[in-house]
């Protein structure tokens, strides 16, 4: 394992995501790379849908070597491993987000604007999950996308 160390020459204990990406790329048979840290960190620092294009032009500027193509396929290591998740929300356009310790919502997208709101609704877990149990269905994954209008796209 390497060590990291603060400026301060403190140790530095590696985020879980890295300990889980590097488990992943170690148990695929791949390399662990600086460009997949930078783009894995670039990732972490959003706290918001990104897709490839906003994501590459974010990991240009702190190297700019790092090509699309690494970028694309670094976003499909971190699916795989659970770190984040692919969708497909408004105007085709595939955008990524979080899902390591991050909880379930769902999203309101507007079909004007684009504008994408996060909700949670345990009611709607419920339902979700009777409807399941009803038809002897195991859940594994689910997405709720509802297809409006935004308060200043109706306006």
């Amino acid at each position: 394992m390497k060590f990291n160390f603060n400026n301060k020459g403190d140790l530095v204990k590696p985020k879980d995501e890295h300990l889980i990406l590097g488990s992943y790329i170690k148990k695929e048979g791949l390399r662990k790379t600086p460009q997949r840290e930078i783009i894995l960190n670039t990732f972490l620092e959003i706290e918001d849908h990104v897709d490839v294009e906003s994501l590459y032009n974010l990991v240009k500027q702190k190297d700019p070597s790092i090509s699309f193509i690494t970028i694309y396929r670094t976003l499909k290591l971190l699916c795989e491993c659970n770190l984040a998740k692919e969708l497909k929300l408004e105007r085709a356009i595939t955008k990524y987000e979080h899902k390591y310790n991050h909880i379930h919502h769902d999203h309101l997208i507007c079909v004007q604007c684009g504008k994408v709101v996060e909700f949670c609704n345990e009611e709607i877990e419920k339902i979700q999950e009777q409807i399941a149990l009803e038809n002897k269905f195991s859940t594994q994954s689910h997405f709720l996308k509802i297809n409006g209008l935004c308060e200043l796209c109706k306006k």
